[in-house]
C-alpha cells in the first residue's frame, strides 16, 4: 500500500506542477490548437519546452512525475 500512497502523493502535486508551467503549457495548447489536423511533430518544440519545464519543477519540489 506504499506504493499507492506515494502515486497519490505524486498526483496530487500535478496541479502545483502545471500552475509553475503555465506559460509553456499555454504556449503547447496554443500550437496543437491552431490547427484541425495535427499531424506528428508538429508542436515538437513547444512540447520539449512544457516538458522541461514539468521536469525543472518536479525536481525543485523533488518529486517525480
Amino acid at each position: 500500500m506504499e506504493s499507492v500512497r506515494k502515486a497519490n502523493q505524486r498526483l496530487r502535486s500535478y496541479p502545483i506542477l502545471l500552475g509553475k508551467c503555465s506559460v509553456a503549457a499555454a504556449a503547447y495548447a496554443a500550437c496543437v490548437t491552431t490547427d484541425l489536423n495535427v499531424s506528428h511533430k508538429v508542436c515538437e518544440q513547444e512540447f520539449q519546452l512544457f516538458k522541461q519545464c514539468l521536469q525543472k519543477a518536479a525536481s525543485d519540489m523533488k518529486t517525480r512525475l
